[in-house]
């Protein structure tokens, strides 16, 4: 927050102050931090409150994700928050809304989180064209993109920034490195491991024990039904650590995963069992080990659940890798080697797809009427789109 805490010295329009009195009421929109993730939302919801409250700012804080409430998002609409943490989706229905360009008006910061995980993806499109409808209504915004695995960071930047910047962007890198410890967790004996097709319970024995030696441990598997099927089992051979456990993923109420997390943070629990839902930035101190259940399917895949252990001054990030079949310990050995270079995977560019851009063409309409040029011209801001032919427009 250290440019906005600035900015709120330049002067705002006449408009800006409550009922033309010269006072430093909350100011209108000026901040947007996009988040992937629902549970990062509330993470840095918190983190920024503490800023805003640090630094004495009048501004007001609000999220607007799948889990805000219908009256709460009706009312942002006609009076939205100086700063507000958002997912993809919810910033493309807010601009599907009439009143889109007077709420964007006096935006001056667009803050991109993870932004790894959105690249290469639809979702990194729609992103992409929303953040050129920003630049349409505000040009002159200012744009960050934070990562801690980015594999190919020249396209991060040029996706992020698009093809209409209004000033000289940059790579900013740190200096500083992470330390990992990621160790396997070996079946006993490998000829009676399956090879394929197994959900790893084979290894629920040695799971249990590993959790039994640390405080706070998080289980990822790539699935929910994969999620849900480890906590029971575990439950089932430990009922005595029954509400000392718990489940967190997308399928689950808001209420439940905001206990879980809660709980995460007052070491009221020793593992929760968890999908791709907290894996993303979201920290919790207490955990000092992550268990990775069955192949992460990506070297930044590691590096980010890793790195949800070891959140104290001089701890390192713990994994200990759990294999589901004898073929992913191939695997092991190939993300071990790769995290020990510090080889992130790239992100693959998706060229212009057309199925984003009529989504895109339905949020401009319900917002207002547009021409084919205003169109063409909106989206060619997009690095996706920045070749896209008018014929393929019409």
């Amino acid at each position: 927050l250290g440019p906005l805490g600035q900015w709120w010295d330049r002067p705002l329009p006449e408009s800006c102050w409550t009922r033309g009195v010269r006072r430093r009421s909350a100011p209108p929109l000026l901040a947007l931090w996009i988040t992937p993730m629902r549970a990062l939302a509330a993470d840095t919801c918190q983190a920024l409150q503490e800023c805003i409250d640090g630094r004495d700012l009048p501004w007001t804080l609000e999220e607007r994700t799948g889990d805000t409430s219908s009256s709460r998002k009706t009312r942002q609409r006609h009076s939205p928050p100086t700063a507000m943490v958002i997912t993809p989706e919810s910033l493309t229905l807010l601009l599907s809304y009439p009143e889109s360009r007077e709420t964007f008006a006096h935006l001056r910061c667009v803050i991109v989180d993870e932004w790894h995980e959105l690249m290469g993806t639809k979702r990194g499109i729609q992103t992409e064209l929303a953040l050129a409808r920003l630049r349409e209504l505000s040009p002159d915004h200012q744009r960050w993109g934070l990562s801690a695995t980015l594999g190919n960071p020249d396209f991060a930047l040029a996706s992020l920034v698009g093809t209409d910047a209004t000033r000289a962007s940059t790579i900013l890198r740190c200096s500083s490195s992470r330390s990992f410890d990621i160790r396997l967790l070996a079946p006993a004996s490998i000829e009676r491991f399956p090879w394929a097709g197994h959900l790893g319970l084979a290894m629920l024995p040695q799971v249990i024990e590993c959790i039994d030696q640390a405080r706070t441990t998080l289980v990822f598997a790539n699935t929910r039904n994969q999620t849900e099927l480890w906590y029971q089992s575990i439950l089932k051979v430990r009922p005595d650590w029954a509400g000392r456990i718990a489940v967190h993923h997308g399928s689950l109420s808001t209420e439940i995963r905001t206990w879980v997390e809660q709980a995460l943070r007052q070491e009221r629990l020793i593992a929760v069992d968890c999908t791709s839902s907290l894996d993303l930035g979201v920290d919790f101190a207490p955990v000092d080990q992550v268990i990775q259940i069955g192949s992460p399917k990506g070297v930044a895949r590691v590096l980010q659940r890793a790195g949800r252990s070891g959140h104290r001054p001089g701890e390192p990030s713990r994994m200990v890798f759990v294999p589901s079949h004898a073929l992913e310990l191939i695997e092991w050995e190939a993300a071990r080697r790769a995290v020990s270079r510090s080889a992130v995977e790239s992100r693959p560019e998706i060229a212009k797809p057309l199925d984003c851009l009529v989504q895109h063409a339905v949020t401009m309409g319900l917002s207002g009427p547009y021409t084919r040029g205003m169109l063409a011209d909106q989206v060619r801001r997009a690095h996706a789109y920045r070749e896209i032919a008018d014929e393929e427009i019409a």
